[in-house]
């Protein structure tokens, strides 16, 4: 039993690799016009939202010393 244990571990790092080698031939990478677009969506939305918070931050701020003085 000891023998089937060592020879099934032994092709692990083989089979591993296969099938990392398998895994990566399915990708389907985005071209550089779509790729320019999601950028710019991603890097849009995150001016955004960080603005978002920025405003809300400095709305609770005012609110808050407001209420305390």
């Amino acid at each position: 039993m000891d023998d089937i244990s060592k020879t099934a571990v032994g092709s692990k790092p083989a089979s591993f690799w296969k099938g990392v080698k398998a895994e990566f031939s399915k990708i389907i990478w985005p071209t550089k016009e779509t790729l320019t677009k999601q950028s710019i969506a991603v890097v849009t939305i995150t001016v955004i939202t960080a603005a978002l918070i920025a405003v809300i931050d400095r709305g609770l701020q005012y609110g808050i010393n407001f209420v305390i003085k």
